[in-house]
């Protein structure tokens, strides 16, 4: 095949010119350059580089010569466009080639084009194009699942569709939907359907809280089993039962106030399912200690991202982008790396660490440096302020209660021949974590124990502050 070119020819980072065949090698280590910065490019035999016409005597054996020379020298293996053309009057030969596999090699080496040069690549820059390479098809959110592990069958169609009205999509069938959500590759659902639509419980969510600012004693343990977004909701009120919820006067109506910002949390929350590491088979972990909430997920920071980078804020490197725009379509999560610059708004003390596989968010407890506060103030007999909402009715009581504890207050009212045994039954918590908030309580003066282990009754004493608290 041959064409006729009339236009003048000049080197660029996707164009070679040769004069002659002589320099083969040269043209193929550019045509490896060119593919591992672009993709795609031309390279001529028959032109200087100045673009001046010189002309090639090209027979059969030639094409045939120069396309064996290609394939035995280019790994992975390209199929390039090799054509006689006419330039000036002058015949030469033009190849046009392309390829998606990179990064490529001639004779063993890898070149990158640099304007109109090549340059042989370090083992660093070799890596990254590499890394780049698979990223996309390392990502476990995009991968199919066989139909024996994941198929329509398999899949809540009432989920699907409450999911489409949340993204304020149109509906027809279940299957069209997901293909919409880019969530179908080849007839196969991919991995990131399973967390948000299966049938059965895909995830598990653990939760704790403990005694004291250690792990050293358990009072309380709970694993959730749901989907991702019954899971998030899940860790949102285990954190509020269990921790102190203060409250403000807004006109004149209460409004509860948790001592930690729900919205804070929430994002944490959200971010820890959103960006864990999938692969690892630890779980999204929930810790609630005396001075702080820690969340918890498998997997370190993405793609390099460092925490003084994450919490400048507007960086988004995300491990599960799939997952990441499934959460930004219900309106979960923005596409602008706006969710730190929101936690760091609503709780700026938060501390961030990555440890064992694990990056951790920890939100401090303002309850406890209140507890610190007025222990040192009953061993010095100095009355220390414990105010803390200056919004706060000052003529309201400043006890607060978790929702456990005010939980426990009401089934002693219901029932003052109520068991310690029975009250872990109804609370869904340890003996050991019950005794831990009756002790509590009885030197809060809220509770109080008559008469021994057997025919004693509980009672509660401080009815007006735990009337208030809304028990």
């Amino acid at each position: 095949m041959s064409s006729e070119r009339s236009a003048p020819l000049r080197e660029s980072e996707c164009v070679e010119l040769k004069k002659s065949l002589a320099e083969l090698k040269q043209g193929v280590i550019s045509m490896v350059a060119i593919l591992n910065k672009h993709g795609a490019g031309e390279l001529w035999f028959g032109v200087a580089p100045n673009g001046s016409v010189v002309g090639l005597d090209v027979s059969e054996k030639t094409l045939r010569d120069l396309s064996q020379s290609i394939g035995a020298h280019i790994e992975p293996r390209i199929y390039p466009q090799i054509e006689l053309a006419m330039l000036d009057g002058k015949s030469c030969l033009h190849i046009a080639f392309s390829g998606k596999d990179m990064p490529y090699f001639a004779w063993g080496r890898a070149y990158m084009r640099v304007a109109d040069e090549d340059r042989q690549l370090t083992t660093r820059e070799l890596e990254n194009i590499i890394l780049h390479k698979h990223k996309e098809a390392m990502r476990w959110d995009n991968e199919p699942c066989e139909p024996e592990t994941l198929s329509m069958e398999k899949l809540d169609a009432g989920k699907i569709r409450r999911f489409v009205e949340l993204a304020e999509l149109s509906w027809d069938n279940a299957e069209n939907a997901l293909d919409k959500l880019s969530l179908i590759r080849n007839g196969k659902l991919l991995n990131a359907a399973k967390l948000f639509f299966a049938a059965e419980p895909p995830l598990q969510l653990r939760c704790a809280v403990f005694a004291t600012t250690s792990s050293s004693t358990i009072i309380d343990r709970h694993d959730f089993d749901g989907d991702i977004l019954e899971l998030i909701e899940e860790a949102q009120k285990y954190i509020l039962r269990n921790i102190h919820i203060g409250m403000r006067l807004d006109g004149l109506y209460r409004v509860d106030v948790p001592e930690i910002s729900m919205a804070a949390l929430r994002e944490a929350i959200i971010n820890a399912f959103c960006h864990r590491d999938y692969r690892d088979p630890d779980y999204v972990q929930i810790a609630v200690f005396k001075n702080r909430v820690e969340i918890r997920n498998p997997g370190g920071l993405y793609d390099g991202l460092s925490i003084e980078e994450m919490r400048r804020g507007n960086v988004s490197r995300r491990r599960n982008p799939l997952i990441a725009e499934l959460f930004r379509r219900i309106h979960m999560v923005e596409g602008w790396g706006r969710g730190m610059p929101l936690i760091l708004e609503n709780a700026p003390t938060v501390q961030f660490s990555q440890t064992a596989g694990l990056f951790i968010a920890s939100f401090e407890r303002p309850s406890y440096a209140e507890d610190v506060a007025q222990v040192e103030a009953d061993t010095t007999g100095k009355t220390v302020d414990k105010t803390v909402d200056k919004t706060v009715d000052k003529t309201v009581d400043k006890t607060v209660m978790t929702e456990r504890e005010k939980e426990l207050c009401h089934l002693v009212r219901q029932n003052p021949n109520i068991t310690q045994n029975e009250m872990a039954d109804q609370l869904g918590l340890t003996e050991r974590g019950v005794r831990y908030l009756t002790d509590k309580l009885q030197k809060q003066g809220i509770l109080r124990r008559i008469g021994g282990k057997k025919a004693g009754i509980w009672q509660v004493i401080d009815t007006e502050a735990s009337g208030r608290a809304g028990i």
